[in-house]
C-alpha cells in the first residue's frame, strides 16, 4: 500500500464527526474506568469498615460502649437507633416505639444504598451507549472513505481495505469502552445486593436487642 495504516492514520483522516465520536467514547471510557476504580475502593474500605464493626458490636456489652463512626455504614444504624431510643425515652406511652425505629431504620438503609448505587446510572449508560456510539462512528467513516474513494476514482481492493478496516475501529473501542462498563455495573449491582442483605440482617438484630432484649444486656 501507499501509505501506513492504522489507529494513527485513522485519526489523521478523521472529520468533525469522526472526531466527536471518538471523543464521546473517551469520555465515557475515563468516566466508566473513574468510577470502576473509586467504587471498587470505596465498597473495599465499606466492608472493611463494616466487619470490624460488627465484631465489636458482638463483643460489646452494650450499645452504649461502642464508638461512633461516621464512616461505618453499621455505626450509623446503631447511631440512628440510639438517638431514635433516647428521643422516645420521655415521649408519650401511645407512641409505638418498635414502628419509629422500624422506619428510621429502614430510612438509613436507604440512604446507604442511595449512597452505594452512585454512579451505576453512568455504567449503564456507557455499557448501553458505547456500542451504538462506536457504531455510528463505524457507519460514518465507513462513508467517508467511500466518499473519498468515489471522488479518487480508485476502488481496487488495496485502496478500498484500509479505509473501511480503520472506519471499524470505531466499533471496536465501543465495545472496549462498554464491555469494563457492562462487567463493573453487573459486578457493582452484585455486591449492592449483598450489602442491602447485611444492612438489613444487622438492622433485625439491632432492633430486637432494642425493643426484645432491652434491659438483659
Amino acid at each position: 500500500m501507499e501509505q501506513g495504516l492504522g489507529f494513527a492514520h485513522f485519526l489523521t483522516q478523521a472529520d468533525s464527526v469522526g472526531k466527536t465520536v471518538l471523543g464521546l467514547l473517551l469520555l465515557l471510557s475515563i468516566a466508566s474506568w473513574y468510577l470502576i476504580v473509586t467504587r471498587t475502593l470505596s465498597n473495599w474500605l465499606a466492608k472493611r469498615r463494616a466487619t470490624a464493626f460488627e465484631t465489636r458490636f458482638r463483643a460489646a456489652r452494650s450499645l452504649e460502649e461502642l464508638t461512633p463512626e461516621t464512616d461505618s455504614a453499621l455505626s450509623a444504624l446503631v447511631t440512628e437507633a440510639l438517638g431514635i431510643r433516647r428521643t422516645l425515652a420521655g415521649g408519650a406511652a401511645t407512641i409505638d416505639a418498635g414502628e419509629v425505629l422500624t422506619r428510621s431504620l429502614n430510612n438509613a438503609i436507604d440512604q446507604e444504598m442511595t449512597r452505594a448505587e452512585h454512579g451505576l446510572t453512568i455504567l449503564a449508560t456507557a455499557g448501553s451507549a458505547a456500542p451504538y456510539i462506536g457504531l455510528f462512528g463505524t457507519v460514518w467513516g465507513i462513508y467517508h472513505a467511500l466518499v473519498q474513494i468515489g471522488m479518487s476514482g480508485q476502488g481496487t481492493l488495496d485502496k478500498v481495505a484500509g479505509p473501511v478496516g480503520e472506519a471499524l475501529i470505531m466499533t471496536a473501542l465501543g465495545l472496549a469502552v462498554a464491555i469494563p462498563a457492562v462487567l463493573a455495573y453487573n459486578a457493582f449491582n452484585r455486591r449492592n445486593r449483598m450489602w442491602l442483605a447485611r444492612l438489613e440482617s444487622f438492622a433485625h438484630d439491632l432492633y430486637v436487642l432494642l425493643t426484645v432484649k432491652h434491659g438483659q444486656r
